[in-house]
């Protein structure tokens, strides 16, 4: 399964390449490859390109995403952003990273949820986070 199967995003704001593992519902992992050529790099920062942080949270939403619309109680719905808890940010990315991500769902209703998630590169954590999420009709 590729992500723009599942997902709604598109470029420049689709932050997973690679869908690796779902188990719909309930978690999946997946892979964000960082060129350089993104465009959030040539101003954050000049000199010394790093990731920001928030696009790492957005990647692990977005792998939630993927987990939430597998399952087919909710491929016709759309998770939105509820909160963001215990967002921690370990190390820089930057270009030429490949961010592994990991998300697993803590807790899934009808009308909303929660996921804990992870972002690493070679297997040093980088970002790790709680979501809250809503799921609206499309």
């Amino acid at each position: 399964m590729k992500p723009d199967e599942v997902l709604p995003h598109r470029p420049p704001f689709l932050f997973v390449d690679e869908i690796v593992e779902v188990v719909p519902g309930v978690s999946a992992r997946g892979r964000w490859r960082l060129t350089g050529d993104e465009a959030f790099f040539a101003g954050h920062f000049p000199g010394r390109p790093t990731l920001p942080g928030v696009l790492m949270v957005e990647a692990i939403a977005q792998l939630g995403a993927v987990a939430v619309l597998a399952d087919q109680r909710y491929a016709s719905k759309l998770p939105l952003f509820g909160g963001i808890d215990s967002a921690r940010f370990r190390r820089q990315v930057v270009p030429g990273d490949t961010l592994d991500l990991e998300v697993e769902m803590t807790r899934l209703a009808a009308r909303a949820g929660k996921g804990r998630g992870t972002a690493s590169v070679g297997g040093t954590t980088a970002c790790e986070v709680e979501l809250l999420f809503v799921i609206a009709d499309r």
